[in-house]
Parts: C-alpha cells; sequence; structure tokens
C-alpha cells in the first residue's frame, strides 16, 4: 500500500518542512509555504539494477555539435549559439506581453516548413486562438501540430503518436501530473513535469522550447532549480510600448552568453534587426545638451547607443540619483569623481540617467560618456551627438583606464558616419587604416572634456 505524507513546500524557493512555519528558512519570504500531499511509492530493492549506459573513454562518445536545427531566424540562431542543438531544453521568460509565443511560433513554423513535424502545446491559449496569430505572422503549415492541453501524460501520448522533430510547451505553469495533489504551477508540479519533458526530449533527441512565466520583480517564477534542470535559459527584454525587443541568453550550455539578439515588434511580428546600431540612434539629432554616444560590446557584436543626462537643481534637500539602463552604482561613483576631481557642485543637484531604446549596459565603456553627458547637461554645453563617439573606463583618480575591443567598437562608428572617437590613451596606439574616423586619446577627464567644443 502507499504511504500518504504532508509536507510545506515552499513556493518561491522549493523549500520543505515537516510543519508550517510563516517565513520560509531558505528564501526568508513570508507566507509561501504551502501544504503538500505526496504520495511515496514503495520501492522493490531486490530487484536488479539494469543502466542504459555504460562507462566509456571520452574520445568514444560521439559529439552532437554539428547536430543543430537552424531556425531561419538569425538573431535566434546567434543567441543559441549557431542554431538548436538536438534534445535540448531551452527555457525562455519574459513579461506579459513581450513577444515570446510570437518568436516561438514563427520559430516552429520555419522548422516545420524544413526539418518536419512541430508540436505546439499550449495551455493558457486554445487552438482557435494559436492559428488567429499564425494567419496573422504567416506562420500556417501543414507540419505545424497544435493541441490545448495541460496533462504531462497526455501530452507525452502524444509525442509518441506524432513523432515531433521539435516541441514547444507555453506554459510550464499550467502544467500537471495526475499523481500529485498540487495545484499546477507549485514547486512540486513544475520539477516533476519539466523531468518528464527533459527525459523525453534527451531520450528521443527532439530539442524543446519552454515558456515560463516571471515575478513582479522580472525574475523567473517558480523553484530555482528550474534554471539549473534546463540547458538554455532565454530571457526576453524590452517596454511593451517600444516596438524593438532584446533576446538575452542568461545561461548556455552550447555557446556563449554574452550574445544578444535584436528584434523590432511589427504588425506581422517579430522582425529581425541586422543592425542594431542604426535602430537605437535613429532618432540622434545633430547637436543637444546632455546626449553622447557612446559604444559597447554584447558578444561579438558592437553597439552604440545614445545616452542622455538631466542634472537639475534639487528642492528637497535630498539629491536624487536615478539611472535607467547602466548600474546605479557605477553612477554614484561616477558623479563622486565629479565633484572630487572636477569640482562639480552635483550635492546640490538632482542626476537622471537613461539608456535611449532600453538596452542595459554592462561594463565600463560607458563610463566616460556619462560623465560627459552629466557636465554637458550641468553647463548647459551642447554635443555634436551625430560626430562623436565617447569610450573609456574612469578610475576613483579621474585617469582614464583603457578597454577591451576597442578597434571594434570604433570600425562600427566609421561605418556608421562618425567623425570623431574620444578614446584611452593607452588605446590610442592600436589603430591602424581607419579613413573617415579621428581618435582622440585622452588621460584623464579634464582632457576628454575640453575636446568636446573643438568637435
Amino acid at each position: 500500500m502507499a504511504k500518504t505524507k504532508t509536507k510545506f513546500l515552499c513556493q518561491e524557493c522549493g523549500y520543505e518542512s515537516p510543519k508550517w512555519l510563516g517565513r520560509c528558512p531558505g528564501c526568508n519570504q513570508w507566507g509561501t509555504l504551502e501544504e503538500e500531499i505526496v504520495q511515496k511509492k514503495e520501492v522493490n530493492r531486490s530487484s536488479a539494477i539494469v543502466g542504459k549506459s555504460k562507462p566509456q573513454p571520452i574520445p568514444n562518445i560521439k559529439s552532437s555539435v554539428h547536430e543543430r536545427y537552424d531556425t531561419q531566424n538569425q538573431e535566434l540562431n546567434r543567441v543559441l549559439g549557431g542554431g538548436m542543438v538536438r534534445g535540448s531544453l531551452t527555457l525562455i521568460s519574459g513579461e506579459p506581453g513581450i513577444g515570446k509565443s510570437t518568436l516561438i511560433l514563427q520559430a516552429g513554423s520555419k522548422i516545420a516548413e524544413k526539418y518536419g513535424k512541430v508540436l505546439y502545446v499550449s495551455g493558457e491559449e486554445s487552438e482557435e486562438q494559436i492559428k488567429m496569430r499564425a494567419e496573422r505572422l504567416n506562420s500556417l503549415t501543414e507540419n505545424l501540430y497544435v493541441v490545448s492541453e495541460t496533462n504531462v501524460d497526455l501530452i507525452e501520448k502524444y509525442i509518441e503518436e506524432i513523432s515531433p522533430v521539435f516541441i514547444i510547451i507555453d506554459s510550464v505553469q499550467t502544467l500537471y501530473k495526475e499523481e500529485l495533489t498540487s495545484a499546477p504551477g507549485s514547486v512540486s508540479q513544475v520539477k516533476e513535469c519539466v523531468n518528464n519533458l527533459m527525459r523525453i526530449g534527451k531520450s528521443k533527441q527532439i530539442p524543446m522550447f519552454i515558456v515560463a512565466h516571471v515575478t513582479k520583480q522580472g525574475e523567473l517564477a517558480g523553484p530555482r532549480v528550474l534554471e539549473h534542470m534546463v540547458d538554455t535559459v532565454l530571457h526576453f527584454e524590452g517596454e511593451r510600448t517600444q516596438e524593438f525587443r532584446i533576446l538575452r541568453a542568461l545561461k548556455n550550455r552550447f555557446g556563449t552568453t554574452s550574445e544578444i539578439g535584436v528584434y523590432e515588434m511589427k504588425q506581422e511580428g517579430l522582425v529581425e534587426v541586422a543592425n542594431p546600431s542604426a535602430l537605437f540612434l535613429e532618432s540622434l539629432t545633430e547637436e543637444s545638451e546632455g546626449a553622447v554616444v557612446v559604444a559597447t560590446v554584447e558578444g561579438t557584436r558592437p553597439l552604440l547607443v545614445e545616452i542622455q543626462a538631466l542634472v537639475t537643481s534639487s528642492n528637497t534637500g535630498f539629491p536624487r540619483r536615478t539611472a535607467v539602463g547602466i548600474d546605479l552604482n557605477r553612477l554614484n561613483l561616477i558623479i563622486a569623481v565629479l565633484e572630487k576631481r572636477l569640482g562639480l557642485p552635483l550635492m546640490n543637484y538632482d542626476v537622471y540617467i537613461n539608456v535611449v531604446g532600453g538596452l542595459k549596459l554592462e561594463g565600463t565603456f560607458a563610463d566616460l560618456g556619462v560623465a560627459v553627458a552629466i557636465y554637458s547637461s550641468l553647463k548647459g554645453i551642447t554635443v555634436a551627438t551625430r560626430k562623436l563617439l565617447v569610450i573609456g573606463e574612469i578610475s576613483l583618480t579621474a585617469d582614464i583606464r583603457p578597454v577591451q575591443q576597442l578597434e571594434k567598437m570604433v570600425r562600427e562608428a566609421e561605418k556608421m558616419g562618425f567623425a570623431a572617437c574620444i578614446v584611452p590613451e593607452k588605446n590610442n596606439s592600436n589603430f591602424v587604416d581607419l579613413k573617415t574616423i579621428a581618435i582622440t586619446g585622452v588621460n584623464n577627464i579634464k582632457e576628454a572634456i575640453n575636446c568636446i567644443g573643438t568637435i
């Protein structure tokens, strides 16, 4: 006879407790432990254990690195590391309405046309709703099979009948197994359902895309173990009110996690953006106060973006610092350097920084650009934004430190028609055969600011 026992599971982190607790010891959240009934199965310990595989020398193991599906979506291929690996489990998350279902439906349609049957399992929409979206996206194909189902056992039965080459699950929080008494979306259900899907995908060498919800803070909903179980974690960024989206890899066992894919949302669906720099700079004016163009590198791709600064008098007595697109701690560091080394009275001013387009800048490439933008807004000096690119890392002594991959960023600026670039002096000797862009090396912030009026 099966024994029944009760335990309490935290719905945030998966912490287990034999009794109810008001506060979870694992994540320190209040009121997250819920009671679940677990069926304990009897185990026949006398049965022999037979493994499906045996230890073998690693050179004899067949590599599947070349066995990738071309999604015919260059941005998605770039983020995945060159295509979709057979047997891989990919988790994609993002805010509601950001375009997750649109992206996977477009990718599924292309794979169905080129490789064979694709199964789209939806737990949130009916078949009619999915067809309406497919008609709008022009993604109707005979090899794309659609079913609205949340029972994992029935989904496994459909997979056996259809034998698809690619599976889409939308979304994992709606799936359930009948033998578990907890509600769909709970920690137990999510873990068990993903385990089943992973077993199916790995054993049959079928790649899967699994859609997951996010919390109010923008983090992946459900237990953290979910991210460890899958091979790739993709996150869709952007604002629903803006037209473009950024697809970023947070984890990738088959490629780098520094690549991004850029899309533009249009009536016909998500359209790839081959030249993101042109998209981010399309609203750039010839001259502007408090605006500077900086560069960053995402994976192998250099990007040019506009940073805007607004410095206004503080009326509350407590100066406010707001940063959108850059790290707030980095902004506070730059402000402290400007106050100490240049004597700027920023303690009496509110400082607002915004990266145009919603891109989140990583690293220290934009330090000097932020400092120049703040100085320009404070002093009311216009900057030739259509001509000037500013790159450099600021140290606590106000010196400009060299940055990596500078040549790649400068050549992107030259291609975009920029006439001048302010770079760290220690990087200035790295450039050859530049024809249309002038390079100016600086050693500190004062030299960089003095160069603004001459360009």
